[in-house]
């Protein structure tokens, strides 16, 4: 049993010094790959003419932006 809290510590101090170290370098997290900003995609729908439900949910979007109360 004192392996097992031993081997947990540890890994619990190591995940805790990562967290630290990206915190103090202010860094936000990235993949290996770039993501879709390396391919010159700006958003994850590239379309130039979004689907019917698309634009109702930009619409719906757009509509509460306008009337929210700050």
């Amino acid at each position: 049993m004192s392996l097992f809290l031993l081997t947990f510590g540890l890994l619990l101090l190591i995940a805790v010094a990562m967290a630290v170290g990206v915190i103090v370098q202010k860094k936000s997290m990235a993949s290996s790959c770039g993501g879709l900003g390396s391919m010159g995609i700006d958003k994850i729908c590239d379309c130039d003419d979004p689907c019917d439900k698309r634009k109702k949910r930009l619409a719906k979007e757009q509509m509460w932006k306008e009337n929210q109360i700050l």
